[in-house]
């Protein structure tokens, strides 16, 4: 029944403590991390690619991440920072020839090599497994590790020539430390990219406001200008009717188009005169002949 026959019973059989931390093993996480997809837990096969916190995944299955748009779409810590498929980069990985592949351990009887891995760094030829820490370049995409960015200092790709500067250089599967340091650079170059969009949006903005504002004065002088022909004219037609006193008031336009009026005025005068004139001269003349002929025969009736 228990506890009979004299045994006592000790501490740690009666009294039940805390439980043990269970240790993850880390050759089971590097594998976790450095063969199989992030999102789809699928193993990693190009096209790959690694997002802004250095996490890697399998390019189909961010595309297909992104395209799910249903409601019942589960929020996923590991691509959740993930917006578009601008937010990832594909990476230049370089072949490890030494790398014989999963033909051979298909039928389970081989001992997988976990020191030995897919891809290498093209500088100093360190295996990516984990064991090492790798860098990837967000302009070109080419992966190298962090010993031979140190050792090899330069600020062009040692692969394929392009500019880079030391917020392009994202450590891949990094600790807590450096995926702090990448998500603040990461939130950085997102506010940076969205004001640089509304400063543009700004610009085109202003630039349209300016030939919309260059267009519609044109317009409006073109129109007034109209306006103060067709008042010119009216204008005109006024001072020519009280043009009798010869004191004009209308400035520009409308003390030239006076002026003409009056010199087609004193035109049509000078014209009357002469017609006036032309028609005394001829009545004077048949005025003049009868006189004479009545002096003529006046002074024959005399005689």
């Amino acid at each position: 029944m228990g506890c009979d026959g004299g045994t006592i019973p000790k501490r740690h059989e009666l009294v039940k403590g805390p439980r043990k931390v269970e240790k993850v093993d880390k050759n089971a996480e590097l594998v976790a991390r450095w063969y199989y997809c992030a999102l789809s837990q699928e193993k990693l096969c190009r096209p790959i690619v690694a997002c802004e916190l250095g996490r890697l995944y399998n390019k189909d299955a961010v595309i297909e991440f992104l395209l799910d748009k249903s409601a019942d779409k589960t929020p996923m810590e590991a691509a959740s920072h993930i917006k578009s498929i601008k937010n990832v980069t594909e990476l230049n990985l370089a072949d490890n020839p030494a790398w014989s592949g999963d033909k051979e351990s298909i039928k389970g009887d081989k001992y997988d090599d976990i020191q030995s891995a897919r891809f290498i760094c093209p500088v100093v030829g360190l295996e990516m497994n984990g064991r090492h820490r790798f860098c990837f370049l967000r302009n070109c995409g080419c992966v190298f590790s962090e010993r031979a960015l140190k050792e090899i200092k330069s600020e062009v790709c040692h692969k394929c020539g392009v500019p880079f500067q030391e917020e392009d250089v994202i450590v891949l599967n990094g600790n807590k430390e450096d995926v702090e340091v990448l998500k603040k650079r990461m939130e950085d170059r997102r506010l940076k990219s969205k004001l640089e969009k509304k400063s543009k949006k700004c610009k085109a903005t202003e630039s349209a406001s300016q030939q919309d504002s260059t267009a519609g004065p044109s317009k409006a002088k073109s129109g007034k200008d109209c306006i103060k022909s067709s008042s010119g004219e009216k204008r005109q037609i006024i001072f020519t009717k009280s043009s009798d006193n010869g004191n004009s008031s209308v400035p520009g336009k409308v003390n030239k188009a006076a002026s003409a009026t009056k010199r087609s005025i004193a035109d049509s005068e000078e014209k009357s005169e002469a017609y006036k004139s032309i028609f005394t001269s001829h009545s004077s003349a048949k005025r003049s002949k009868e006189e004479c002929s009545n002096w003529v025969t006046h002074t024959a009736y005399c005689f």
